[in-house]
């Protein structure tokens, strides 16, 4: 079936066909730097210069338009590896393919994989679908980055780019109170999330893995406990506090402190116990497995109230399906538990009275291919994929866009570009939601190019998906 695409959206393909992505590959970073050291002190609190100093950094283009700010936080959800989008969130019934254990129902006017996803078919008032979102590329490393930072990591910025969580994180600096403890931008499960780029390390993930114990090292076995470690504190203060405080050896030995004293208010404190350790019981119910248990732990730190407003959550669970992909320990297995942690997650959020206030985003970095399996019994990598939101004001039961009977592409944008949705409009949806103006421009980048929140590309402009909230 030929698709009509609109002049806009031809517009968009001639010029990506002319400037194509053939820079280098790019990957992960290297981890055992100044910056990762720091991110392991803890990376939520920093001092008023910072938040001062960077503050002034900014400025807003004047072509902005209004952000929605319905949002206090976000939760971001990478389903690492790819989901297939025609088996899940656009799902497709391919006779003689799909599974009959699918159960293809129609729920609120949806077709839904009600076999593989019952629970999330039972709150599609909750959530919206975006269906005409399309990746940029079809290579892991590369997409997963750029859905990170949102924008391509091999273009001139690419590699000093920050996560959206580290913007939301220096953005939001400022509403931090004194008495909130814990990082501003919390990565669970997500070792290989994209850090602060070029921003103050302090802006990074505070990368965790979610455990029943909670967070590792915030009390000592030693003799003494509490009372030796804060004797000891004290002695390094005496010993150092001359080039600590007012150092003369400049700011970076100041900001050394700072993550000294963040990473102490961390221990033995009640509060990161409650937050981040779990029970079995509280397991059991986000389905007992590590995407569940993020979700728990993500839940309670927003409970808490304790400064987190931005959470990545990453599934490595394994959804890059080339074989087998209908196999009981594959897909459906993959799907039950993304069905038992995300609709858990929902309904905690509206139970605490967070939902309205928290937007959830969820993505893989591209789809897969369409209609009849591969010889190998599986789907391989295809741009068209889904983004899911929830929460923040966002209108549950949308569906946005509408790709054609296969899957393969979009019939209807169904929003007000009349053309694809990419990661750099997912980007500015989350900043708008935050109240962040996503035309800002830093000018603090090392190259003195302007950094600006939301790339502009080409002959286009990317926008917030504004049609989200209804």
């Amino acid at each position: 079936m030929s698709i009509e695409l609109t002049p806009e959206q031809e517009k968009i393909n001639r010029w990506m066909k002319q400037h194509p992505w053939t820079n280098k590959t790019f990957f992960n970073r290297p981890h055992w730097t100044r910056r990762g050291f720091f991110q392991l002190m803890g990376s939520g609190v920093s001092g008023a210069f910072l938040a001062d100093r960077y503050a002034r950094a900014a400025e807003v283009a004047a072509d902005g338009e209004g952000a929605k700010g319905t949002a206090r936080n976000v939760i971001f959800i990478l389903l690492a590896g790819a989901p297939s989008h025609t088996d899940t969130f656009d799902f497709k019934f391919v006779n003689g393919v799909t599974p009959t254990s699918f159960n293809p129902t129609t729920v609120n006017g949806i077709l839904w994989p009600a076999g593989i996803l019952p629970k999330l078919g039972n709150l599609t008032g909750d959530f919206a679908i975006v269906r005409s979102m399309r990746a940029h590329a079809v290579v892991h490393t590369l997409s997963q980055t750029w859905i990170q930072i949102g924008r391509n990591p091999t273009a001139a910025l690419g590699n000093i780019a920050p996560n959206i969580g580290s913007i939301v994180a220096i953005e939001k600096e400022k509403e931090r109170k004194p008495s909130q403890i814990f990082p501003t931008f919390l990565a669970l499960n997500s070792n290989g999330a994209v850090g602060p780029g070029y921003l103050p390390a302090n802006y990074g993930p505070f990368k965790v893995n979610a455990s029943a114990g909670g967070i590792a090292n915030t009390t000592t076995s030693a003799t003494g406990g509490q009372t030796r470690f804060n004797n000891r504190i004290k002695l390094l203060h005496s010993l150092d506090d001359g080039l600590r405080t007012d150092s003369p050896l400049g700011q970076p030995a100041d900001d050394y402190n700072d993550f000294y004293d963040s990473a102490q208010r961390l221990m033995y404190n009640p509060t990161v116990n409650q937050a981040f350790a779990f029970t079995t019981a509280e397991s059991q119910r986000y389905g007992n497995t590590g995407l569940g248990n993020a979700m728990l732990v993500a839940s309670q730190v927003l409970k808490a109230n304790q400064g987190t407003r931005f959470i990545q959550i990453t599934s490595n669970d394994g959804w890059d399906m080339h074989q087998n992909i209908y196999a009981a320990n594959n897909l459906p297995l993959r799907a039950k538990t993304l069905d038992d942690s995300l609709s858990a997650l929902l309904n905690d959020l509206k139970a605490n009275g967070l939902l309205q206030d928290t937007l959830v985003v969820m993505s893989g970095e591209f789809g897969r291919t369409v209609g009849p399996i591969t010889a190998q019994g599986g789907r391989d990598h295809w741009p068209q994929q889904f983004a899911f939101f929830a929460g923040g004001g966002v209108k549950g039961g949308t569906i946005l866009g509408q790709t054609n009977s296969s899957g393969a592409d979009v019939a209807d944008f169904g929003w007000s570009q009349k053309r694809y949705v990419y990661a750099e409009d997912i980007e500015a949806t989350i900043y708008s939601a935050m109240g962040i103006d996503w035309t800002t421009v830093r000018r603090d980048d090392p190259f003195g190019r302007g950094f600006e929140y939301v790339p502009k590309t080409g002959p286009f402009q990317f926008y917030p998906v504004h049609e989200l909230w209804g």
